[in-house]
């Protein structure tokens, strides 16, 4: 397949940037390239922020309901492409066809939903205690607001931040990871062809110091960030100190307890699911497995065999249940942690690293499975691996699974495998995270319903649903007398 030209979508213009080159490779066959061109440089960036600024005032004025049919008609535009949008996130980041075309599906859905949330109540009255007055809260949008997204879902991230943003009267300077250049240039395009006025959507391809320049740019209004604990904290201690806000969903290193009652079918299979789809890439993925110890011999030997009979294989076979991280270096960190788990854990499923064939040629890690020590479990405990890694620990009681599912400076997301509605109960209550499923994978979220996470998972409010406007609006309240 020939490779595309990574283009700039800046004040309704198709640009080259004046940056660093940058090339987009296959992860599962490195030699394919997908992309290339060059990135934006500082003065393209600056050129977005102007071209939002200027389009600000009159998006913000547009009817609501103006808005929103643009969303529509880009949403139509992504449904009708789904099929070869989803073969070029397969092939570009790796996800599995299956995964990358529904996930394409998905983002239409994501800009449906907001579209028709404009229309819902977006302010209230109260009584006032002045006659002949009434107390109204409003909404007004933010105004521009600076977005940098990662790779790992790059097309349905973007459309839970972007769509709610826009459709609020936002203007928007955008920055996708850079190994995905292409899903973000046809995110935009579906914007484009649906009618979007020039300078509202700018998007911005390219390395770190574009998105540093976006969080830096005296323009920037808000920011909203999806990516590590690390990077996300370093731009919410930069944004505080000049009042900008920001919202980051940050890492996670999400648990699954399995409970001595739990059926067991079900809790090996989501389990599976949630470790090892998106080979491990979601910020939701299952890494820290806690077991009851009446039941963890056998479900280790299932989960053991069920991930044994796991494909892996190039992202656009079909067969393929799991494909490449995402790049060389992702793939060289997951792999240095598996071997240094070897000494310190007892695999249960652990095979050698890929050393010939199309899988060693690729950005392939077999999926894995160790038991943890208890007095020293290390990284596989602690660290976010972002690949295809499970740890697991056993405990004697429901209490202690608990306690070791809160043990985590993260706390994102977590599954309870139970047919007990009293331990089902207990766990909802007791355990420290945004997200809790009972009887199915830590992964996954919808689209009509608050998502983010708690402690070092999270900074800012919450996204997706109707809790998305919270970030993208900001109230006034108007004394309102005749």
């Amino acid at each position: 397949m020939s490779a595309s030209e990574i283009r700039h979508f800046v004040d309704g213009r198709w640009i080259a940037g004046g940056g660093e080159p940058l090339v987009d490779l296959n992860p599962s066959r490195p030699s394919d390239v997908v992309a290339e061109g060059r990135g934006a440089s500082a003065a393209d960036v600056d050129t977005a922020f102007r071209a939002a600024r200027a389009a600000f005032e009159g998006w913000r004025r547009t009817p609501a309901r103006a808005r929103a049919a643009i969303l529509l008609r880009a949403a139509d535009a992504i449904e009708a492409h789904r099929e070869d949008w989803g073969r070029e996130l397969a092939r570009e980041e790796g996800k599995t066809l299956v995964e990358a075309v529904a996930e394409t599906g998905h983002a239409a859905n994501i800009l449906r939903f907001h579209a028709q949330e404009v229309e819902r109540q977006s302010g209230e009255v109260f009584e006032s205690p002045t006659p002949g007055e009434r107390i109204l809260v409003i909404r007004r949008p933010v105004g521009v607001v600076g977005a940098i997204t990662p790779f790992n879902f790059p097309i349905s991230i973007p459309a839970w931040k972007l769509a709610p943003a826009l459709v609020w009267g936002n203007t928007v300077v955008w920055k996708p990871a850079t190994s995905v250049p292409l899903l973000a240039m046809r995110f935009a395009q579906a914007l484009e062809g649906a009618g979007l006025p020039r300078g509202v959507l700018n998007l911005v391809n390219g390395a770190p110091e574009v998105g540093e320049a976006i969080v830096g740019h005296a323009d920037v209004d808000a920011v909203t960030f999806t990516g590590s604990t690390r990077v996300g904290r370093m731009i919410a201690a930069q944004l505080a100190g000049r009042g900008v806000p920001f919202q980051g969903e940050l890492g996670g290193k999400n648990a699954s307890l399995v409970l001595a009652d739990a059926d067991l079918d079900v809790a090996v299979e989501q389990v599976a699911l949630g470790a090892f789809r998106a080979a491990g890439q979601k910020c939701t993925a299952t890494s820290r497995v806690i077991v009851h110890e009446d039941v963890a011999d056998d479900f280790l030997r299932r989960l053991a065999a069920r991930t044994a009979a796991m494909t892996v294989g190039d992202a656009l076979d079909e067969g393929a249940e799991v494909g490449p991280v995402v790049d060389a270096v992702a793939r060289d960190r997951v792999v240095a942690a598996l071997t240094r788990a070897r000494a310190t854990a007892t695999p249960v499923l652990a095979p050698e690293p890929y050393t010939s064939g199309p899988l060693a040629e690729g950005y392939f890690v077999p999926p894995s499975v160790f038991e943890l020590d208890d007095d020293e479990p290390g990284e596989l405990w602690t660290e976010e691996l972002f690949g295809p890694v499970v740890g697991v620990r056993r405990v004697s009681s429901t209490a202690e699974g608990i306690r070791l599912v809160n043990d985590s400076q993260y706390g994102l997301s977590t599954a309870v495998f139970t047919t007990s509605l009293a331990d089902a109960l207990a766990a909802i209550e007791d355990i420290r995270v945004g997200v809790v499923h009972v009887n199915s994978a830590s992964a996954g979220a919808d689209l009509h319903v608050p998502f983010g996470g708690t402690a070092a998972s999270a900074l800012g409010p919450k996204e997706q649903g109707a809790a998305a406007r919270d970030f993208f609006t900001e109230t006034a309240t108007v004394y309102l007398r005749g």
